[in-house]
This record gives structure tokens, C-alpha cells and sequence, in this order.
């Protein structure tokens, strides 16, 4: 294996403003996506075939177009180059791209239009139109200039040839020397351009893409390998679906592998994940993250996506709740929702929880025994501030949760900002509040609250002499 430079952290000629907007360029192959959906509760006289009755015929550009659509409802200033044809059904695109700059060369086809027909949750049948693999495009260069100056680009290939276009490849080339440029690979597309940051292929691309066989991490492993030194690229990051993605990075000592766990989550349509996973290591990659981190970044990007519903809750009028930590806030509403469904009891606890200690893991326990599921009600960073003082918490809230979501007694995760819980119990009204300590029910604040719904409070037993304050001053004795 040769000998190649360290992966570095670029940024790009221009920084991203205080309220994190970044400008970012995605450049790729635009279609007109599609989704026909309806019941079915019949067979056509004609032919042995469902009759689909049509409830909904939504629309949206596909491709780059879904990865620009992405990167604009997270708040960024986004320019979309791609190629459109001169038909109505471009002028369609061109109107479901609000708020985006695009920069389209002439593309001399018919606008390829892919339309998903689904009877309630599942998928009845893909239509293609104009999808036959067109020839290179010619670049503008107006399409070349809108790559300059960002704070990274992504390239979302298609396989329709943008990404093939020598003009493009050679200004991709330029831009990649400063800027972080993360390119999706298609299995009919381009091989990505040397020196870019890293390239997003899933398990079939790479498959593809090399002689690899096997499955799986040791699979990914291996084929993330042969792409690093046949690519001449800084990292390869396979994806692997809801298990998460392999990261191979190259230096002068040789490749270091590193696995990146997805976050569990009940996930349906997984349209728009690998787009979604590229938007959000571009965003990262721009705000200074290295690669590793940048991937995990758009893991728990892609991971939050599915969980809120996919392209069709991304498209709503105000799309997705934002949800900032894989396993909180959504998460929670959709297990509290299930265990309500199925009659079961939902129970929730909460406090800071800062430095976990053998009371909070018998507390926790102990709550959970009391019901079906607990949704554990964590205080902010912020929160823990203005109730233990400036130095506290020890521990990040990110990393709270994380430990919180590791035991097998806690189902879900909310972080609030308040001093109370009671705005974040107002959300989902659990059946029972747990809480430890060596006082009543009718002591504890949270009472009142939970009356509004009928919901009870009960004490878990307490356990003397654990607390975070005496494990803290243990620490700093022994520091």
C-alpha cells in the first residue's frame, strides 16, 4: 500500500455566520420524485391486479435536489448545481426548491421522473420515466464558479453525469484542496474525484465498486480499504443501514478502521437515510469536526430522520420536530404512544443525574419495576447550572443521556431546560411519576402536576450516602 497524507480538517474560504449557517454547494443529478398514496380493497375487473384508490400525490425534487431540500430546511445557505431539462416538469423542480439557489446547465433529456405507488405502508410498485442513463453534460461555467467559496460541497451522484463531467470533476478537484467536499457514490455513477474528504458509499455501492465479498463490519472493513488506496481519497465511510458505518482514513502509518454504532430506533420508509447521512458529515465536516466525528455526526443525522418519519415528515409544512440526541424527545412520544396502544403503564423519573452512581441505577431499577417502559426526565446542562452552581454538571448532558439510554431500565430519555420537569411531563402524561427520596408523594412538587391528568406520584426507595455531591468531593480529594 503506498504512502499517503493524513486526513486533515478543511474549511472553506467563507465561515459559518454565529447562528451556524453555512453556505454549502451540492452538486449532482436532480430528478422529480414522485410518492402516489392510497388504500386498496379491491382487484381491477381487467386483470388480477390491486385497484389503488389515491389519497395523496406528493411531489419533491429527488437526487441532489432532496439533498439541497435537506440542507435548507437545517437553516443553511444552499446552491444546488446540478443539469434540468427545458420541460414543465423542470419548471416543477425549479418551484419545489424554495429558498435555494440553483445553477442548472442544459441537460438535453426529458426530466426523469421516479414515482413510488404505496397502499398504506407498504410499496406497490416504482414507475420510472426518462430514467435511461443520458450522456455526460456539458458544464456552464456558471456551474463550476458556484463551487467556489463554500464552506464544503456535497457531490450526490446519481448516476446521470453531472458528477462525471470533466469541467465539474476539475473544479471539484480545485475546491477539495480547502474546502471538505463529501461525496454519495452511485453504482452507475463516477469514481469520486481524488483528494476529496470522504466518500459515502453503502455496502452494495461498495460491493460494486470492488471484489470484497462477505458481509457486514469485517466486509466493510476490508472494502473500505480498497477503496481508500483505488479512490486516492481521505476516507471512505461505508454504511451499513441501521447498524451504523465503518470509517477507513488514511496516513503515512497505514489505514485505522473505526466502527460507528447507528442508534436504535423503529424505522420505516428508509428513502432519503444515505442523503440525509451526507448532508449532515458535510454540515459537521464545515464546522470544524474531523472525519470520524463528522460521520457519526450524520449517523445520528440519518438515524434522527428515519425516526421522525423519513421524507414524508421532512416534507411536512413544518417539517420534523427537531430532535437533538438520538433516543430522546420523539423517541420517547413514540414509545409512550406504543405502550399506551398496547394498555400498558407509563412511567417517568427525572433529575440531573450527573456522575451515575449505584442509588441512581437502584432508583432507576426500581421505577422501572413500577410500570412498562420509563421515560427518564433529564435537566439540561443549562438547568444543572442554575440549580448546583457554575461547576456543575461534571458530565455533558449528550453524555448523560448516552450513559441514561445504556442501562436497560431506561426506555427513553427528554432533557429539559426549567428547574422542573413539569412542561416536559405536560408532553406525553405519564400514568406515574417516580421519584427517590426520603419524602412523601404529597411532598414532592411534581404532585400537582400530575393530578391535571389523573396521573399518580410514588416514592422509590432512597439509598443514603450516594450522591453525585460526595462521589464529586471524593474525586477532587483524591485529585
Amino acid at each position: 500500500m503506498s504512502a499517503r497524507r493524513g486526513p486533515t480538517t478543511r474549511r472553506g474560504t467563507t465561515h459559518p455566520a454565529n447562528d451556524g449557517r453555512l453556505r454549502i454547494t451540492v452538486v449532482g443529478d436532480t430528478l422529480l420524485d414522485v410518492d402516489v398514496s392510497g388504500t386498496s380493497e379491491r382487484l381491477s375487473p381487467d386483470a388480477p391486479v390491486p385497484v389503488v384508490d389515491v389519497r395523496t400525490d406528493d411531489r419533491r425534487a429527488g437526487g441532489a435536489g432532496l439533498v439541497a431540500t435537506m440542507l435548507a430546511k437545517d437553516g443553511h445557505d444552499v446552491t444546488l448545481v446540478t443539469v434540468l431539462s427545458d420541460d414543465s416538469r423542470a419548471d416543477e423542480i425549479r418551484a419545489l426548491l424554495p429558498g435555494i439557489r440553483v445553477v442548472a446547465g442544459p441537460s438535453g433529456v426529458p426530466t426523469p421522473v421516479k414515482t413510488r405507488v404505496r397502499v398504506v405502508d407498504h410499496a406497490l410498485v416504482r414507475i420510472d420515466e426518462g430514467c435511461e442513463t443520458p450522456p455526460v453534460p456539458e458544464a456552464t461555467t456558471e456551474m463550476t464558479d458556484a463551487l467556489e467559496g463554500q464552506d464544503a460541497v456535497v457531490v450526490a451522484d446519481y448516476g446521470r453525469g453531472v458528477a462525471a463531467s470533466p469541467a465539474v470533476r476539475d473544479a471539484i478537484a480545485r475546491v477539495a484542496e480547502t474546502t471538505p467536499v463529501v461525496w454519495d457514490p452511485h453504482p452507475k455513477g463516477a469514481t469520486p474525484v481524488a483528494g476529496i474528504a470522504v466518500a459515502t458509499p453503502n455496502a452494495a455501492e461498495a460491493r460494486k465498486a470492488t471484489d470484497v465479498a462477505g458481509d457486514g463490519v469485517p466486509f466493510a472493513t476490508d472494502a473500505a480499504r480498497a477503496l481508500l488506496e483505488a479512490w486516492g481519497i481521505d476516507a471512505v465511510a461505508v454504511t451499513l443501514g441501521d447498524r451504523g458505518a465503518l470509517v477507513a482514513t488514511g496516513s503515512d502509518t497505514g489505514v485505522d478502521s473505526r466502527f460507528v454504532p447507528a442508534p436504535s430506533i423503529t424505522a420505516g420508509d428508509p428513502c432519503g437515510a444515505g442523503d440525509r447521512l451526507a448532508a449532515g458529515v458535510a454540515v459537521a465536516l464545515a464546522s470544524g469536526a474531523s472525519v470520524v466525528d463528522a460521520v457519526a455526526a450524520g449517523v445520528a443525522d440519518a438515524s434522527e430522520y428515519l425516526a421522525a418519519g423519513g421524507v414524508t415528515a421532512l416534507l411536512a409544512d413544518d417539517g420534523p420536530a427537531p430532535v437533538a440526541v438520538p433516543g430522546t424527545d420523539r423517541d420517547a412520544l413514540r414509545i409512550v404512544h406504543d405502550i399506551r396502544a398496547a394498555g400498558g403503564t407509563v412511567v417517568a423519573t427525572g433529575g440531573c443525574f450527573d456522575l451515575l452512581h449505584a442509588g441512581h441505577a437502584r432508583t432507576l431499577s426500581a421505577a422501572r419495576a413500577l410500570g412498562d417502559c420509563l421515560v427518564v426526565c433529564l435537566n439540561s446542562d443549562s438547568s444543572v447550572r442554575a440549580l448546583k452552581g457554575p461547576e456543575r454538571p461534571i458530565m455533558t448532558q449528550e453524555d448523560r443521556v448516552e450513559l441514561l439510554l445504556a442501562l436497560d431500565c431506561v426506555d427513553a430519555v427528554v432533557v429539559f431546560d426549567e428547574h422542573t420537569p413539569d412542561e416536559a411531563l405536560r408532553r406525553f402524561r405519564p400514568d406515574v411519576w417516580a421519584k427517590g427520596g426520603d419524602y412523601t408523594a404529597s411532598e414532592l412538587p411534581e404532585s400537582a402536576t400530575l393530578a391535571e391528568w389523573g396521573g399518580r406520584v410514588v416514592t422509590v426507595p432512597f439509598h443514603p450516602g450516594r450522591s453525585t455531591t460526595r462521589l464529586a468531593a471524593a474525586l477532587a480529594h483524591v485529585g
